[in-house]
C-alpha cells in the first residue's frame, strides 16, 4: 500500500545532462575529514521548503499539503527552530499559517521536498559545518526543478558553510545513515542511469566515503520507475542507532512495495554495520487503511518516514488507530526520552511523500 510520489501532473525536463557537477571533480579518494553526522544528534535548526505548487498538486492537495507543512513547522518549532523557504507570490499564505513558528526565506522552489533538493550537510573533526550539494536534477529528469537545482547554495549561503562540490546526482531521501560510518542506500535510486549514469558501485562508495565519511554501505534493490524518486531509502529504512534499524513492512500482498520489503528485511537482518556488529531490526508494518479524504494511487502510506529533532521525533498517523498506536509505542521503545508527535500528513502522503521528505537537519 506504500506507493509513493508518482509523476503527480509534473511537467519532464527535456533531456539529460549526466552529472552537473559545476565544475567539482570525481576524486574517488578516501578522505574522512568530513562526516555525516546521525539525524538524532543535535540540531541547530531544521530547514522547510513551502513549495507546493498548484500547477504540479492541484489546488485541493496544494493547500492541503500547505497546511500539512505548517503543522510540521509547528510541531518542530516546539523543539528547535525552522527556516522555510517560499516563493514570494506564497509569503503571506505561509506567514499565516505558520505564525511564528518559522523564519521565512524567499527563494524561487519548485516543490517541497527539501530532503532531496537541500544540502546534506557534514562536519568535520573541528566541528565545523559544510554542506553537500548532491546536484538535484528532479529525481532523474521526471519533473521541472530550475528552481530547486540552486536550493542547496542557497542554504549553505544563509547559513555561511562550505559548498562541497561532487559529480555525484542523487537526493538526500537516498542515504541514510547511522552517524558512525555506515549508511543504508537503494541502488535503484544512486545507481540508476538517470542519475549517475556509467557510475559502479565501488566509484560511488569511495566518492561517499570522501563526503560523508562512510565506511560501510549496505546496499538495498529497491525498485525502479514505480515512483518519482525509485525507491528512496528513508521509505524502507532507518537508522535510530548505531546498531538498531526501523525498517518497513508492506502487507499488501498486491502492492509492488510487498515483495520488496520482504527482500530488504531479509538483507537488514544479515547485514552488519561498519563496526562488524549485525543489525537489531524492528520492523513496522504499514497501516491496513487511511482516510478517504486524500486517499489516492500515489498515497504513501508508511510510518518509516519520520524526523528526529531535538527530544522529538514527529511521525505520521494515517487513522487506523491499531497501526497507529503499534508505530508510536515501536518509536518510543527504540528512541527512549523522545516525545512521539504523530501528525495527519495526509496531503503530503497523497502527493506521495511524508514528513522525513520535508525536512532537513542542520547539525549543531
Amino acid at each position: 500500500m506504500a506507493v509513493r510520489r508518482n509523476l503527480l501532473k509534473a511537467a519532464v525536463a527535456i533531456g539529460f545532462t549526466g552529472m552537473i557537477g559545476r565544475g567539482a571533480t570525481m576524486a574517488f579518494a578516501a578522505d574522512d575529514t568530513w562526516h555525516m553526522p546521525d539525524e538524532g544528534d543535535p540540531h541547530t535548526a531544521t530547514w522547510m521548503a513551502f513549495g507546493p505548487s498548484e500547477d504540479v498538486w492541484g489546488k485541493k492537495l496544494q493547500r492541503g499539503a500547505q497546511n500539512n507543512l505548517a503543522a510540521i513547522a509547528k510541531a518542530i518549532s516546539a523543539h528547535e527552530p525552522v527556516n522555510m523557504l517560499v516563493r514570494a507570490e506564497d509569503r503571506d499564505t505561509a506567514e499565516r499559517l505558520c505564525g511564528d513558528a518559522v523564519t521565512l526565506f524567499v527563494h524561487e522552489i519548485d516543490d517541497l521536498w527539501m530532503r532531496d533538493t537541500g544540502p546534506v550537510f557534514v562536519k568535520n573533526g573541528a566541528g565545523q559545518l559544510a554542506g553537500v550539494d548532491f546536484n538535484f536534477n528532479g529525481w532523474g529528469n521526471k519533473q521541472d526543478h530550475s528552481g530547486d537545482a540552486e536550493v542547496a547554495e542557497f542554504v549553505t549561503g544563509k547559513t555561511k558553510v562550505e559548498t562541497l562540490r561532487t559529480k555525484l546526482v542523487l537526493e538526500g531521501g537516498g542515504i541514510e545513515v547511522d552517524g558512525k560510518g555506515t549508511a543504508i542506500i537503494t541502488e535503484s535510486c544512486v545507481l540508476n542511469k538517470n542519475r549517475n549514469p556509467g557510475v559502479s558501485r565501488e566509484q560511488c562508495e569511495e566518492e561517499l566515503g570522501r563526503l560523508l565519511g562512510l565506511k560501510k554501505i549496505i546496499w538495498l534493490p529497491g525498485i525502479k520507475g514505480k515512483d518519482i524518486t525509485d525507491g528512496h531509502t528513508d521509505f524502507y529504512a532507518r537508522f535510530v542507532s548505531p546498531g538498531v534499524v526501523v525498517a518497513g513492512l508492506d502487507t499488501d500482498p498486491t502492492s509492488y512495495d510487498h515483495a520488496v520489503t520482504k527482500r530488504h528485511l531479509e538483507l537488514l537482518k544479515e547485514a552488519t554495520d561498519s563496526a562488524g556488529q549485525k543489525l537489531q531490526v524492528v520492523v513496522i508494518p504499514g497501516p491496513g487503511s487511511v482516510r478517504p479524504q486524500f486517499e489516492n494511487k500515489e498515497f504513501a502510506a508508511g510510518y518509516i518516514n519520520f524526523y528526529l529533532c531535538n527530544g522529538a521525533v514527529i511521525a505520521p498517523e494515517f487513522g487506523d488507530k491499531k497501526a497507529d498506536n503499534f508505530c508510536r509505542d515501536a518509536l518510543r521503545d527504540v528512541l527512549p526520552g523522545r516525545e512521539i508527535v504523530q501528525l495527519n500528513i495526509d496531503a503530503i502522503a497523497a502527493g506521495g511523500g511524508g514528513i522525513h521528505c520535508t525536512t532537513q537537519q542542520q547539525p549543531a
